[in-house]
């Protein structure tokens, strides 16, 4: 590979270096074959970078999975690595330096920016980092190339200490962090956390952050486990049906203040209105799935007061917190991380991510 890109590190309007990189590329429902494939050529205001790791997120697996997007694609989003080139009129980066980048950034001033809810702005959801074919991210390539608005809004420099591993929980945390927000978790609250994967890991870590008591739930016992290292009081095995007296039993009768669900499955969402008190809220996290239809007590909102909240991917206003909640190490992300695959199998990577076994938290597909 090195002698295909040996003149990149210069800086110019463009390379046409003709070299080639290793990919997963998404060919269709539930298959991602790891190919040979072009490194992407960059303009003026880009960059490229070599990815160092990626993070396996819960909405490549739903994509990749359900086939929800046309192939070829190379999905991976949390990524983080080095530049290489940077094209005509970038200053900010040069060669060699250590990054993360973000993939959507907002214009920041259009109607839906002013009213601050960035994920819905048109520009925002141009997705600006590809590692070829339709722009989705790149992260399970060897090289991404970076667009001008993501290069000026929405890539980071690294500190020299932080790892490109936990690099990559910059956007994730970033995700979490407005969701936690959303859900306006305050101190002294007690607060409920739905499923004790990657993201619902993410959420008890936060929510602990903000000063919440937070019980979690999960049918796996080695997430139990791992969440109360991660922030949680207690954590309880939903199969054994008992989940809302053991709230209720801590809050006076009551039931929690807030409930966050990292759970994609339909049935728990009235779960989750149950466990909430009158008036709490409710916050969906893992409800994106664009045929999925959603059935819940019409009294539980109408009389009880109880709010349902959604949230969306990450936000530009949570963007520098996220960055030093992980550089700082306030959030233990490296500790997440129970599974690392090379990008040549990432095929078993992504099967681990999406059938979990008891030990399984965070998977992350590395490059050499």
């Amino acid at each position: 590979m090195s002698q295909t890109i040996a003149h990149i590190g210069s800086q110019g309007a463009g390379a046409k270096h003709g070299g080639q990189m290793r990919a997963g590329v998404y060919r269709g429902k539930g298959r991602v074959e790891v190919e040979s494939v072009p490194i992407p050529e960059i303009g003026e205001g880009e960059v490229l970078f070599r990815v160092a790791a990626c993070g396996v997120c819960g909405t490549d697996i739903k994509k990749i999975q359900h086939g929800f997007i046309k192939p070829p694609q190379i999905l991976g989003h949390e990524l983080a690595g080095t530049v290489v080139e940077t094209g005509r009129g970038v200053t900010k980066f040069k060669p060699g330096d250590r990054v993360v980048s973000f993939h959507h950034v907002p214009c920041g001033s259009c109607f839906y920016c002013q009213k601050k809810l960035f994920s819905q702005c048109a520009g925002y959801k141009k997705v600006g980092l590809t590692g070829g074919f339709e722009p989705n991210g790149g992260g399970f390539a060897e090289y991404v190339r970076a667009m001008p608005w993501v290069v000026e809004r929405g890539m980071i420099a690294l500190p020299s200490d932080v790892s490109f591993e936990e690099a990559t929980f910059v956007e994730p945390v970033n995700t979490c962090l407005k969701a936690v927000r959303k859900a306006r978790v305050a101190s002294g609250e007690t607060i409920v956390v739905l499923g004790q994967g990657p993201v619902g890991m993410l959420l008890t870590s936060l929510a602990k952050n903000e000063g919440g008591i937070v019980y979690t739930s999960d049918p796996l016992a080695g997430r139990r486990e791992a969440s109360l290292r991660f922030g949680a009081s207690e954590s309880f095995d939903p199969a054994k049906g008992n989940l809302h007296e053991e709230i209720r039993r801590r809050t006076e009768g009551r039931g929690a203040d807030a409930v966050l669900v990292a759970v994609a499955h339909p049935a728990v969402v009235p779960d989750a209105l149950a466990l909430a008190r009158p008036g709490g809220r409710v916050l969906l996290f893992a409800h994106n799935d664009p045929a999925l239809q959603l059935q819940f007590p019409a009294a539980a909102v109408g009389i009880e007061e109880k709010e349902i909240l959604g949230s969306y991917s990450a936000s530009v206003d949570e963007q520098e917190e996220s960055a030093a909640l992980v550089f700082e190490r306030r959030i233990p992300v490296r500790q997440m991380i129970s599974h690392r695959f090379p990008l040549e199998r990432i095929a078993d990577g992504l099967e681990l991510a999406a059938h979990p076994n008891g030990d399984t938290l965070k998977v992350v597909i590395t490059h050499a």
